[in-house]
Formats: structure tokens, C-alpha cells, sequence
């Protein structure tokens, strides 16, 4: 991952919301042959006894499956929004155009759950998105012989972190004027470009004392 001090937070709380925020990860792996493999779901995020784990799961018999019974060492990514940034935007023009996002990347080792342990991390995904305790949708709310026919299918696993990175590139380098012109110009455009410039907004006292 790109590692430079300027693109860093000190506050592990703000990543932590970040990947909540963010919980459609990119899991990714290596199978028994050492070929990569990566496969796209959404994951909770749990504290527990001082750590950080990752639950989520996944069908059964897949390419990815396999190979994170082969080897369970892991990474998930969380990416947030992106934008082009022009050197256009900035006072001293002679410098190269770039790119701001947001990602944290978290490492981890899987372990597969059992079928009560499926069943558990089924009922609170559903509850955590539904945010609706009445939603049909919930798993206490389905039919039962459905949700058993489709344990079948899937597995559970949870992921205990070992390392987590960061890169939260919001254009730290760049002096004041150019930071304001950035955000101006980003406000203009897409959705993720304005999600970028609120970001840079909300930061903008942090980095430019007085």
C-alpha cells in the first residue's frame, strides 16, 4: 500500500468508523498454488477483547473458497470515494495531476464458522442492513425451511485482523489556496468527486492552523 506520512490519520477510531462506513469489501487471497484470488461481499465489523474481526460469508465450492481453505491468510479492502485531480487546480501549475481516495487495507487470518455460527452471522447481517427489526426480510421473519435450504449453499468465516493500513490521500501536501481551489473545482462534479471535497472540508482546520 502507499505509505507516505501526509496521507496518514493518528486516530485508529477514524479508521475503524471508515471501514464501517465502507462494508462492502474486496476479500482477497492466494489458493494452494500460490495464484491470487479475490471475491466481493459485505462484512461486519466486531471489537471483541481488544482486537478487530471481520465476519461475513460466501457460497461454497467457489475458486475463492477453496483457496481460503488452502491458505488463510488474508486481505480485505475498504475503498471509499475516488477523484481525478488536476494540476490545473493548483497555484504552482508544474506538478503532476493525481488522484484522492480513500482506502484501508486489513489483513487477517480466516476461519471458517460452523453451521450455528452461519446462522448467528446471517440473523445480525440482515438486522445490521435492514435496520428494521419488522423487516420480512430478517432472518427471524423468513421461513425456516428457506433459510436452511440456503445454509446449504454458503459458509461462514471470521477474520481475526493482524495489521491494518491506511491511505486517506485528500491533498495534505498541497498549500492552502490550492486545497481551497481543489474543493471548489470537486464540488462541481460527480457524486464522488463531491464526496471527496466534503471530506477535504471537513478536514480543512485540521490541516492549516490560523
Amino acid at each position: 500500500m502507499y505509505n507516505v506520512p501526509h496521507f496518514k490519520t493518528a486516530d485508529l477510531d477514524e479508521v475503524i468508523a471508515f471501514m464501517k462506513q465502507h462494508p462492502f469489501i474486496i476479500l482477497c487471497g492466494t489458493d494452494a498454488e500460490g495464484k491470487p484470488v479475490a471475491t466481493h461481499i459485505p462484512a461486519l465489523l466486531e471489537e471483541r477483547n481488544g482486537k478487530l474481526f471481520l465476519l461475513a460469508h460466501i457460497m461454497r465450492k467457489q475458486e475463492h473458497t477453496k483457496a481460503f481453505e488452502a491458505n488463510p491468510d488474508v486481505l480485505a479492502i475498504f475503498s471509499g470515494a475516488h477523484t481525478y485531480v488536476s494540476a490545473g487546480w493548483y497555484e504552482n501549475k508544474q506538478v503532476a495531476s493525481t488522484w484522492n481516495y480513500q482506502a484501508v487495507h486489513a489483513k487477517g487470518i480466516l476461519r471458517f464458522l460452523d453451521e450455528q455460527g452461519l446462522h448467528a452471522l446471517l440473523t445480525r447481517l440482515t438486522d445490521h442492513f435492514e435496520n428494521n427489526p419488522h423487516s420480512p426480510a430478517a432472518v427471524r421473519n423468513m421461513d425456516e425451511s428457506y433459510v436452511s435450504n440456503m445454509m446449504k449453499a454458503i459458509v461462514a468465516f471470521e477474520i481475526e485482523v493482524t495489521a491494518v493500513e491506511h491511505v486517506f490521500k485528500l491533498s495534505q501536501n498541497r498549500d492552502a489556496k490550492s486545497y481551497e481551489n481543489i474543493i471548489e473545482h470537486l464540488k462541481e462534479q460527480d457524486a464522488d468527486s463531491k464526496a471527496i471535497a466534503e471530506e477535504m472540508q471537513k478536514r480543512k482546520s485540521q490541516i492549516f492552523h490560523g
